[in-house]
């Protein structure tokens, strides 16, 4: 057994295989065995889901998004409830995002400066300026177990100046950050910072860019700038350069992965959390998983089919309700069929998440990946 202090609290790897491994960390709000998928909680709730059903399943973390809860409900509301867990009444652990993601490809007018970035509201056109210290003091009102900081997201496709100076701008903003964290701390705030890498798809960028965020100390390291529009194999190839690059004692975060190939990507290069809105919005629009591959509810081959969404799924919606039942939910545009799919897929990935760490443990965890794939096609998804 590995044992790490960090800030923070302590993080515990248990096992490793290559570089697949399993640990826990120690949050304000409980213990969050990893790897770890966090369903995605936009504003204070997980579509289509109650706090009961995220219990039974069994998340112990959740992530929630400070861009979108800053504007609606705003931050004095949260406060006056006494905090973002109070708010929601969620007894675990939240990972708040910076909300720097949704700057970018949200608001309709944007201006970084060294400053911060001022923007105007995608819901009611209002200006606003969000720095990287302010971001810090927000998540510290919502008491978040773990906040991001402030950081420049640039996409696929983004020339070798501008992914410079995003790199740059991240590190300058990180370092601030950092600073106002420990007040927030001295203040009695208990969350982790989590520092970003960017550097888009350059790898000496990359290179700098991790190095920098490593130097500043805090609890766990994201990587940043994945998943934002590249071809799968870019992904994969960035995601292991990446991944490589960083401190083994510190948890790691790939930001926006939620099916099971990215996952178990992740996993087998020894990242410890991830999240996606996908598995929910999946779920809404009448997608699933199975251990076979994902399909769509839609089809007419299900229109007669009696059998569950998956026959080796142990959830409560696999045990109670029929492919031919749920297509004409989603027909019909019931919302339960939103409510039962995204249950489901939620479900889904935590069971693929908690054997994969099974599979780590037990030193099977490049056979558990290859036999899961080996079955498993996105069909239409």
């Amino acid at each position: 057994m590995l044992y790490f202090l960090t800030v923070s609290g302590f993080f515990t790897i248990h096992h490793t295989e290559k570089s697949a491994r399993t640990g826990e960390m120690i949050l304000p709000h409980g213990p969050v065995k990893t790897p770890v998928f966090m369903p995605v909680g936009t504003n204070a709730a997980v579509k289509a889901m109650s706090r009961e059903d995220l219990l039974e399943i069994g998340f112990e973390i959740i992530l929630s998004n400070t861009y979108h809860l800053y504007l609606r409900p705003e931050t004095e509301v949260i406060r006056a409830a006494g905090g973002l867990h109070a708010f929601m009444r969620w007894e675990r652990n939240i990972l708040t995002d910076s909300g720097g993601f949704q700057v970018f490809s949200l608001a309709p007018f944007r201006k970084i400066s060294g400053e911060g970035v001022k923007f105007r509201s995608h819901i009611d056109g209002s200006y606003h300026i969000l720095t990287p210290e302010k971001i810090v003091d927000i998540q510290a009102v919502f008491n978040s177990d773990i906040q991001m900081q402030l950081d420049v997201c640039s996409p696929w496709g983004t020339g070798y100046k501008e992914a410079v100076n995003a790199l740059e701008t991240t590190s300058q903003w990180l370092a601030r950050a950092k600073r106002q964290w420990l007040l927030q701390q001295e203040n009695g705030y208990k969350g982790a910072l989590f520092g970003i890498v960017q550097g888009n798809f350059y790898e000496d960028l990359r290179k700098e860019s991790a190095a920098l965020t490593a130097a500043s100390g805090t609890p766990g390291i994201a990587i940043g700038g994945l998943s934002v529009g590249e071809p799968k194999e870019v992904f994969f190839d960035y995601l292991a350069f990446t991944a490589d690059l960083l401190p083994v004692e510190k948890p790691r975060y790939v930001m926006g992965i939620g099916t099971p190939e990215y996952i178990l990507a992740a996993i087998e290069n020894g990242v410890d959390m991830f999240d996606c809105v996908f598995p929910t919005r999946a779920g809404r629009n009448g997608h699933v998983f199975t251990h076979s591959g994902a399909f769509s509810l839609k089809k007419l081959d299900n229109k007669f089919d009696q059998s569950p969404l998956d026959a080796s799924c142990a959830c409560k919606v696999c045990r109670a309700y029929s492919r031919s039942y749920l297509r004409h939910l989603f027909k019909a545009r019931e919302i339960l069929c939103s409510m039962l799919a995204s249950y489901h897929n939620l479900y889904f990935l935590h069971d693929l998440v908690k054997n994969a760490r099974t599979a780590i443990e037990e030193g099977r965890f490049s056979t558990f990946k290859a036999d899961f794939l080996r079955n498993y096609t996105e069909n239409d998804i």
